[in-house]
């Protein structure tokens, strides 16, 4: 498709402002030809306005309406072709291979939530028979389901330009929830987000979907997403991005008349902690795995491992030497846009001015103005106990190893950690054993425990939690990933003494969905 660089508003495209801006290839700093308008007020009250009248009918469709209309988005973004791809690379700099895996996973997770539509069972249907004949009072009848919040809106990511942008996962899991959208683009890839903008416009038309299901603004200037979230008829927001952001986000929502919920992933250092037993045994292999984990994608994923906690020991001493010579020979990276670049040169500069930090490595020069290269840097538990800097994200390639004297100073540093994505624990059997109670310090602080992997990489499923909590989110108790986040966008609606007529049909008697619901006090599906 021809890029326009307009809004979309419902059924068309909009371009109603008078500023533009321009995308920028972050290999080279060119800037690119497409002009893209700021969204101004009045396309964004249309596009709210939309999405207000869509959501009366969006949320009366069906389990199996909304899974032909999430099949048909992943058929529409298939259908954009390599332009997608090939215009995705330009503005993101990210390699070929990396954004067809991402396309993959962008549209098996529309397959996965269109699978739980129309199993249907997630609207936790419960229904407590009534007993009139209950001394010394008669029971009601009672029935609860999960209902759907309302228009949402949804901030696109900047490292995952498909799978947590305009089709991400906060869009399709509001969608799934019976929500309409209005998506504010990403600035860094404006053209990635009107093509999928577009596959998911037309899926809407195909699907007979009411207009203002979805719509998508752009905009580079604050503006333009905070009268998203001011706005008085969008009741959620959906965020992936920094800590600034996302609590600015947070706190705009919270001065609301109306308090709205805001789900923001603010970022992580994701904790690795590697016991002495395992460092005996593969003290060289998890080295050069935990340099590939720190490097993948240039360091820019949440869930990249900033921190590794090891004891002081000469198999710690050859697991630094081993990392070191790992990371020494790795080529800098182009990361995904400048200011990005220019934010992990000044917290890698904090970094190395924090007390009790020294380099341990660097990767090979630099080689334009564009690139960045890996870091290791080392400190110890005291300087980590006083030093809160040395857990705050640096997003890229970098990060620190702590060493302790003892398992109970790593305890110690384990209890001082903030919420966090991920924690990752290698170790033996016995190391697992001996280090029980690690876990359950653990177990309060992240989302994600692993064992003897490496945080980066999410599989997308039922089980998956991509959350922890606070200051990687703003919400502990649910997930940006996998088919749990749709929780995050439905809100529990009882009825008492309905007649059978009134109720949805996930709660008759009859149970003409044949979903699983809880029937006084016990999970059925007769």
């Amino acid at each position: 498709m021809e890029l326009t660089g307009k809004n979309i508003i419902g059924a068309s495209f909009s371009g109603e402002g008078q500023d533009s801006f321009y995308a920028v290839n972050p290999g080279s700093g060119a800037q690119l030809t497409t002009a893209f308008k700021e969204a101004t007020a009045s396309e964004i009250d249309k596009a709210i306005a939309l999405a207000v009248q869509a959501f009366k009918s969006y949320r009366t469709k069906s389990g199996n309406e909304k899974a032909a209309f999430l099949d048909s988005i992943a058929d529409e973004i298939i259908a954009l072709g390599d332009d997608l791809i090939q215009g995705c690379m330009q503005e993101t700099g990210l390699p070929e291979a990396r954004l067809i895996g991402e396309r993959g996973r962008t549209v098996n997770q529309l397959k996965l939530f269109a699978s739980l539509l129309r199993d249907g069972s997630w609207v936790d249907a419960r229904i407590d028979n009534a007993d009139p004949e209950r001394k010394p009072v008669p029971k009601p009848d009672v029935r609860s389901m999960q209902r759907a919040l309302g228009p949402v809106g949804v901030f696109g990511a900047s490292n995952f330009p498909l799978a947590f942008s305009v089709a991400g996962g906060d869009t399709v899991s509001a969608l799934a929830a019976g929500c309409t959208v209005v998506v504010k683009a990403h600035p860094a890839h404006p053209g990635t987000c009107e093509r999928v903008g577009y596959a998911i416009q037309q899926a809407v038309r195909k699907s007979g979907m009411p207009e203002g299901t979805f719509s998508m603004v752009q905009g580079k200037s604050t503006a333009v997403g905070l009268s998203l979230v001011r706005h008085p008829m969008i009741k959620a927001i959906g965020f992936t991005g920094s800590f600034r952001g996302g609590k600015a986000l947070f706190d705009e929502a919270a001065k609301r008349s109306e308090p709205i919920p805001v789900y923001a992933e603010m970022g992580s250092t994701n904790p690795v902690f590697i016991l002495p037993g395992i460092l005996r045994e593969k003290s060289e292999t998890i080295a050069k795995d935990f340099a590939a984990s720190v490097t993948l994608g240039v360091g820019q994923f949440c869930t990249n491992p900033g921190l590794v906690f090891l004891q002081q020991s000469d198999d710690e001493r050859k697991f630094k030497s081993t990392l070191s010579d790992a990371i020494k020979v790795m080529d800098p990276g182009v990361m995904l846009t400048g200011d990005i670049r220019n934010n992990f040169k000044r917290g890698l500069a904090k970094l190395k001015d924090a007390k009790g930090v020294q380099v341990l490595a660097q990767a090979k020069d630099e080689k334009t103005n564009h690139d960045a290269s890996a870091h290791i840097l080392h400190s110890d538990v005291n300087s980590f106990l006083s030093e809160t800097l040395l857990e705050e994200e640096v997003f890229g390639p970098s990060s620190v190893i702590i060493s302790g004297k003892s398992k109970d100073e790593l305890l110690l540093a384990a209890s001082k950690l903030g919420g966090h994505l991920t924690a990752t624990i290698h170790g033996t059997e016995d190391d697992l054993k001996n280090y029980a109670d690690l876990i359950a310090v653990l177990e309060q602080k992240v989302g994600r425990l692993v064992i003897n992997g490496y945080p980066t990489g999410v599989e997308v499923c039922h089980a998956m939690v991509h959350g922890g909590p606070y200051p990687s989110t703003s919400d502990s108790r649910t997930t940006s990933v996998g088919t749990l986040a749709i929780t995050r966008f439905a809100r529990p609606v009882c009825y008492q003494n309905f007649p059978s007529f009134l109720l949805p049909d996930e709660l008759k008697n009859d149970n003409p969905l044949k979903i699983w619901r809880m029937v006084d006090g016990e999970r059925r599906k007769d």
